[in-house]
């Protein structure tokens, strides 16, 4: 799941702990990465974990700081799996177009379509939101997760942390609210477009967006860190702890475990960054998707709610184009959950990939964002 630039000018940073300072792979050349991770760290975080991949698409370097556990002082380890919240979005994405590819659903048919009166009401009509739109953000669909007290304070969220969510009510929330624009006549994120789009899957495919998820992209490349839960509340294996204030609402707490079902497809997935990187390899590098398909997912259009973060952004179908310092651009889709923070940068080839993974809140002037876009842009410039 996606913070709205709003959001996180308005996030707060953990409270400071003693880390350890960034170490890079033994026998690294780039000790550019290790500079750029210990520049994150030093903005607030807990934890921090980078791997840069390329040019060439095979040679990898990684760079840890900080404690994957504050409570062991276990340090980050390259391994460590963690939740990447919306950059889940890229795999569902991945699997709507692979269904068009094969005839069993359009990018022009409608929500009504396939889930007749889901979107109803206030306002609200799926009958004119296209397929395209729920991936593109360009639906016009309230954010379910501006309403949801579960995310919004520490207890809102150890008060729901473990409730089991079904699809339809993530949705029911969305529609007590109305749209906040017509369909197809602006750009604003959110994640109640996703868990539509699960929805459908599951009405086309006869399986969970889980499954089909798992079967089409997790198996096929043997993404044996990356998994696409449903309920489960704990994060397998070495993992890192996500640690939260929810914007100064209350003492810093440990965040790690949560049913996933909050968050469904727009932002329930795990993974570890080689895992991460393996993916957008195989995406950019067209062995997930035809190329007609691909290039839908890389046709975008601008989103200038993003610029303060993003300058130059545009938003693709669940995929991000965003402006290099060299020249050119890079595709992405970052992932926050309160504790999490999911960051990446792909060339257009998939041969150059970098993948940030940081925890705790980071810091309330954006110094965090600023270093992490430092660190992606840097090392696809190296």
């Amino acid at each position: 799941m996606k913070r709205t630039a709003a959001a996180l000018v308005a996030a707060i940073a953990t409270s400071a702990l003693t880390v350890p300072t960034a170490s890079a792979t033994p026998g690294s050349p780039h000790d550019s990465l290790r500079d750029r991770v210990n520049a994150v760290m030093e903005t607030g975080t807990v934890g921090a974990l980078a791997r840069s991949t390329g040019p060439r698409g095979h040679r990898s370097t990684t760079a840890t700081a900080g404690v994957a556990d504050t409570a062991t002082g276990e340090a980050v380890r390259p391994g460590d799996r963690f939740r990447i919240a919306s950059a889940s979005k890229t795999f569902v994405a991945t699997v709507v177009l692979q269904l068009a590819d094969e005839g069993r659903l359009s990018l022009d048919d409608t929500v009504e379509d396939w889930l007749p009166g889901l979107v109803s009401g206030n306002g609200n009509d799926g009958s004119r939101i296209t397929v395209r739109q729920l991936l593109q953000h360009t639906s016009g669909l309230f954010d379910y997760t501006a309403d949801f007290p579960v995310l919004a304070s520490v207890d809102g969220f150890q008060a729901d942390r473990y409730r089991t969510w079904t699809d339809e009510e993530l949705v029911a929330i969305a529609m007590k609210h109305q749209p906040d624009f017509a369909p197809g006549t602006k750009w604003s994120y959110s994640n109640t477009g996703y868990i539509v789009a699960g929805m459908i899957i599951e009405k086309a495919t006869g399986h969970s967006w889980q499954q089909e998820v798992t079967r089409r992209v997790i198996e096929p490349l043997r993404l044996r860190d990356t998994s696409a839960p449903t309920t489960q509340t704990h994060i397998p294996g070495r993992h890192l702890h996500g640690y939260s204030d929810f914007e100064g609402s209350g003492a810093t707490i440990d965040v790690t475990e949560i049913n996933p079902s909050l968050g469904g497809a727009a932002g329930a997935m795990i993974s570890t960054t080689a895992d991460l990187t393996r993916f957008y390899q195989a995406l950019l590098g067209g062995r997930l998707l035809r190329p007609a398909e691909l290039t839908e997912m890389k046709t975008t259009v601008r989103t200038p709610d993003l610029d303060d973060v993003w300058p130059g952004a545009s938003y693709g179908l669940g995929l991000m184009e965003i402006p290099l310092s060299c020249g050119g651009s890079y595709y992405s889709h970052g992932g926050d959950l309160p504790g999490y923070t999911t960051r990446n940068g792909v060339s257009a080839d998939g041969r150059r990939v970098v993948v940030l993974a940081t925890t705790g809140d980071g810091a309330a002037d954006l110094s965090t964002e600023h270093a992490q876009n430092e660190l992606i842009d840097g090392e696809l410039c190296a």
